[in-house]
């Protein structure tokens, strides 16, 4: 893997800030907080450029630290689909923990300019061996994701684009949406095909559903994003279709 560095940028004490606030890290002593300081990898990547890759051997851990970073998997036919879309102080490639054979377990794209951090998995192992507080946490955290996963892959399994669409819109509103007033703006910049990749569907099937809200008037789109003109109407809908 290629790491890249914004030119120039040093390590700051703001790396330590950001550990603090990450979930697996919360509430550690910080003499574990600065060990873990001193290996980590700090990545500037582009909108568009690719992080790591499903089909390459799994080397590490992944913390957003700004920007968004969607996970793609490959179908057989090249067919790609969003598994899902991680904030700042998200971590992704978890996955590679205690699996030293295994490839990453999906691609990781930017969807917005960003730095990435990255320990590799023998420093983050070595140190979940050595504080028992932190190695909870990461189960913790872990089994959440497994749980928000499991639901995930039982919608788009289960529900009609309809429903699909608007459970997601709900989501992505919990995770990045700005509240102003009764209005809900998703500040994530995701094309048609984007969102449908990540409800499993068409493009088209998509954008007849976001026909309907915007002529229901429940949504609006501008620059990619999309806006929840009326946030009790829209729950109000969403419970309808439930």
């Amino acid at each position: 893997m290629t790491v890249k560095t914004r030119p120039g940028h040093t390590r700051e004490a703001s790396i330590e800030n950001f550990l603090s606030r990450v979930e697996i890290f919360k509430n550690l002593p910080k003499e574990t907080t600065r060990i873990i300081n001193k290996r980590i990898r700090k990545m500037y990547f582009k909108k568009g450029e690719i992080i790591m890759s499903e089909f390459e051997k799994g080397e590490g851990v992944f913390f957003v630290h700004s920007g968004t970073v969607k996970l793609t998997k490959q179908d057989d036919d090249g067919n790609e689909m969003i598994v899902c879309i991680k904030k700042k102080g998200d971590i992704f490639a978890e996955a590679c923990l205690f699996n030293s054979d295994t490839n990453y377990p999906a691609t990781g794209v930017m969807l917005q300019d960003g730095e990435v951090y990255f320990l590799r998995t023998e420093d983050l192992e070595q140190e979940l061996m050595a504080s028992p507080e932190m190695a909870v946490q990461m189960i913790r955290y872990m089994s959440g994701q497994l749980r928000e996963m499991t639901s995930i892959m039982r919608d788009i399994a289960l529900l009609d684009v309809y429903t699909k669409t608007l459970k997601t819109m709900e989501r992505l509103a919990g995770q990045f949406g700005e509240t102003r007033k009764n209005k809900v703006f998703i500040e994530l910049p995701l094309t048609v095909q984007e969102f449908a990749s990540l409800i499993g569907t068409s493009r088209e099937s998509v954008s007849r559903v976001f026909s309907k809200l915007k002529k229901d008037g429940l949504i609006d789109i501008k620059n990619k994003k999309i806006i929840i003109l009326d946030w009790c109407k829209f729950c109000q809908e969403r419970l309808k279709n439930i």
